[in-house]
């Protein structure tokens, strides 16, 4: 999302109107899920997208009319039928809700935190936003009132309630690291949207070889920032990586030294050989990335564990990197190798399970006993 803080950003600087409508929680099949996010200007031209079809049309118009006739944030629901299936070929059955929130000339609350936001996108250090969606029961709180959340701790802004703000505080702190998002509903009817922005996902490629082209291939493709590490010179090239972001012909255990790793950070060991692999996953263990990857067989990753032990590398990170890396599918080629990886990479970043998404056999049975039965008379 970050196209819209960014065109936040230039309507803040000439102080003209918009509105941000952001997806802040879904149930069932939808065409987006939360942390979507629509910017829509003064003269009706938009950013981002909530989806397409009637429903980002319908919340246009909201916001459109908010611009227009002015008014404070609203949160509305949106039920996918089968009438608008039909109507647009969206085919989901689900319900999707939105937080409209508009920024007019002396209300910039977009402005207290959208500069924080570009920071944390850029490198600097994560923040979190939370939103107030609903105030506990009986209260007149703010609907759209925003928190920004540092790091540290520090905060700018307030939901109306200390106790509700403490709350967001603490749920942020598990969503920073990796940028994700969470909706609260407490006890006391209280809700809010939580949302954290840190560095795009970035993969670290230790090793050039086949399998490290066609994993640089791949995650750009999945929209990941990727650097390629390796020690010589032919295997390092911007001829061999011309479309990845940085390549370094450098010792693996002194590029990861020195590379900016957070841990929106993934690190795959891809090396030519056991000695490499060996000295780049301990260097990889004792960054703060969160996945750290080794490309092998369960024998070569024993025989490292091992290595990793005696060297004083504790057993709860061990525990933490993947090794043997990637999802079993079977894959043999380089490019089949790095589809693997990619996509228990994208599976630990996004917090899926990697099971097959293939109907169960009980909805198959309800669907063959639906077309069986007989059409009914009038």
């Amino acid at each position: 999302m970050e196209p819209v803080f960014r065109e936040a950003a230039a309507q803040l600087e000439k102080d003209r109107p918009f509105v941000v409508a952001s997806v802040i929680r879904t149930s069932g099949s939808t065409p987006q899920k939360p942390g979507a996010k629509l910017l829509v200007r003064e003269d009706g031209s938009a950013v981002g997208t909530l989806g397409g079809g009637c429903v980002e049309g319908d919340i246009w118009f909201a916001a459109k009319t908010l611009l227009r006739e002015g008014g404070p944030a609203i949160v509305r629901d949106y039920i996918l039928n089968e009438d608008l299936a039909a109507q647009d070929g969206l085919v989901c059955g689900g319900t999707m809700y939105f937080l409209i929130d508009p920024t007019y000339s002396g209300n910039q609350r977009f402005g207290t935190f959208t500069a924080d936001v570009l920071k944390a996108y850029e490198g600097g250090r994560p923040v979190a936003v939370a939103s107030l969606t609903a105030g506990p029961r009986g209260s007149e709180l703010s609907i759209g009132a925003k928190l920004l959340i540092r790091e540290n701790g520090e905060t700018v802004g307030s939901l109306g309630d200390p106790a509700i703000d403490q709350e967001a505080v603490k749920r942020a702190r598990k969503l920073m690291a990796m940028g994700k998002y969470e909706y609260a509903a407490l006890e006391s009817g209280a809700e809010f949207f939580l949302e954290a922005y840190t560095t795009p996902p970035k993969v670290v490629i230790a090793g050039g070889g086949h399998v490290g082209r066609a994993l640089a291939t791949a995650a750009r493709f999945a929209g990941f920032k990727v650097a390629v590490i390796d020690d010589r010179p032919e295997f390092s090239s911007r001829d061999r990586f011309p479309d990845v972001d940085e390549v370094r012909t450098q010792d693996f255990v002194a590029a990861l030294r020195e590379m900016p790793i957070n841990a929106n950070t993934f690190i795959v060991i891809a090396t030519r050989g056991h000695r490499y692999d060996d000295l780049a996953l301990e260097a990889a263990a004792k960054t703060r990335a969160s996945y750290v990857a080794l490309l092998g067989s369960r024998r070569k990753t024993v025989m490292i564990y091992e290595s990793l032990l005696e060297k004083g590398v504790p057993p709860a990170r061990l525990r933490e990197i993947r090794a043997p890396s990637g999802l079993d599918i079977g894959a043999r080629t380089p490019e089949e190798i790095a589809i693997s990886l990619v996509a228990e990479m994208l599976m630990f970043r996004l917090g899926g399970s990697g099971a097959p998404l293939k109907l169960d056999d009980k909805y198959l049975q309800r669907i063959e006993a639906k077309v069986r039965e007989p059409a009914s008379t009038t």
